[in-house]
């Protein structure tokens, strides 16, 4: 298997290397070396946001999800990631629109504009903050256990770890954003075409997709139905995810900055509808594989899991791919979240050009490291530490779809909710108060509360317009 590593692994860093070289621009402004000058087409586009979307969580966490909790999984991830694809559409026409004739400097830059209020940004920027960095220890931590996996006792955890931070920001310092949606597209194809190669394997293994349940179904019959063998996948769960996940393009700022990015209005509204073809692409051997694990390795931990079902299973050649898609998958994520955290301080910083770059660049710095540290101490839940994540950001939601649809000078009565709502959330998930009330879960009590509070403040702004209007004939 080392030989192919050997040259699949010279063939990825080949195309990095090309691809870095192909960004980079003496002399560029801050403007390309952050937005990538604002021209990025179709294909581009579609594997760029896909490759963001879909990524070590997917690749790993999903084929476990789906062996531990079952099939019901398809409801929290597909049908969601369907549904998102009409909010990105909306959304996308709205913020482009808002945008247009000014220079994007991240959600946090915008909504302190659309607020008139330098709060509203911290408070985005801090969820963003306490949530995304997180997010990017997931996908180094799922690399590490997989590289383990592959090479037991070469390398301690950390030092994987520590090496793909260091490439990623080698990588984005040279060639900026474009760099980073090059790297994109490279991921996704290999995503794509890796997790499909195994998953065929996988449902090869049963003689086909009936024969698959039939077996799943006579080792753990509570894995064909919800809530699952472990009570997870409840009704409460299911809609405080989809919710969650109709959020991210609203509030993840690497998914709205490549929404901006878009060279037209028209590329965006097809990049979307791509996007959720890709989805149901990706997903579906996520599946097979999940099954395949809960018919062998169903009492195997994680880490077990990986190496039996990516690893030993598999043909050499495709063991070796598997491990440098699994390498692309995370760089690529980790540095596009990396980057869009830069973007949103970049947003909310001040004084020259020259100065705001490099206190950006440090920044990105500073949250690289802390994604390595969080990385070395997170847990191995990959999936449901990602749906913390985005429903920790799309707590926010509410809050930064009022600004972009307001015409007008809206309340900070909205800024103080969200930010309340952010605390409560994070009390809750250090155990502090409960995450359950009168039956219901918090974050969907959270969601709804800010929703309606969104709704009546854009009620009232309205209504206090229709006044003013008024008075003033």
């Amino acid at each position: 298997m080392i030989f192919w590593v050997w040259v699949f692994g010279l063939i990825y860093a080949g195309l990095l290397v090309f691809a870095s070289l192909k960004s980079y621009k003496k002399g560029r402004s801050s403007e390309e070396f952050m937005m990538a000058g604002g021209n990025i087409g179709l294909s581009l586009g579609v594997l760029t946001f896909a490759a963001a979307l879909f990524s070590t969580f997917t690749f790993l966490g999903m084929p476990d999800f789906f062996r531990i909790n079952g099939i019901g999984a398809w409801i929290f991830l597909a049908i969601s990631d369907g549904a998102m694809v009409f909010v990105l559409l909306w959304f996308g026409y709205e913020i482009r629109k808002k945008v247009r004739g000014m220079e994007f400097r991240g959600v946090s830059g915008l909504i302190s504009r659309c607020y008139e209020n330098k709060l509203a940004g911290y408070t985005f920027f801090l969820s963003a903050f306490l949530f995304l960095i997180p997010y990017v220890g997931i996908q180094i931590q799922g690399i590490a256990i997989f590289m383990d996996a592959a090479f037991p006792e070469s390398l301690p955890a950390w030092g994987w770890s520590l090496g793909i931070v260091l490439i990623m920001l080698t990588y984005s310092e040279i060639g900026g954003l474009k760099a980073i949606i090059f790297s994109d597209a490279i991921q996704g194809v290999l995503l794509l075409a890796v997790i499909w190669i195994i998953g065929w394997v996988c449902l090869d293994h049963f003689g086909g997709i009936g024969p698959m349940f039939e077996k799943v179904g006579s080792v753990k019959e509570e894995l064909l139905s919800t809530p699952g063998p472990k009570g997870l996948l409840t009704p409460q769960f299911l809609l405080a995810s989809l919710i969650a996940i109709l959020m991210i393009p609203v509030t993840q700022p690497q998914f709205t900055t490549r929404i901006v990015v878009m060279k037209s209005m028209n590329t965006m509204k097809l990049m979307a509808v791509s996007l959720g073809a890709f989805a149901i692409l990706v997903i579906i051997p996520t599946i097979f594989i999940g099954m395949y694990g809960a018919d062998l390795y169903g009492e195997y931990s994680s880490q077990e899991f990986f190496a039996m079902a990516f690893l030993n299973d598999q043909h050499e050649a495709i063991a070796a791919l598997a491990i440098i898609g699994l390498i692309a998958a995370g760089l690529s994520t980790t540095n596009a979240m990396i980057f869009a955290m830069g973007s949103e301080l970049r947003g909310l910083l001040t004084g020259t050009e020259k100065v705001i770059m490099k206190r950006t660049k440090i920044g990105i710095f500073v949250f690289s490291t802390i994604a390595f540290i969080f990385s070395i101490i997170v847990f191995d839940q990959l999936v449901l530490l990602a749906r913390v994540s985005f429903a920790g950001t799309g707590i926010m939601g509410p809050m930064i779809l009022l600004g972009i649809l307001s015409d007008r000078k809206i309340s900070p009565a909205m800024i103080y909710i969200s930010l309340s709502g952010l605390a409560v959330f994070l009390l809750s998930l250090g155990g502090v108060i409960p995450s359950m009330y009168f039956g219901y879960r918090l974050d969907l009590l959270l969601f709804i509360i800010h929703g309606i509070s969104a709704v009546v403040s854009y009620l009232s702004s309205e209504k206090r317009m229709v006044s003013e209007t008024k008075v003033n004939e």
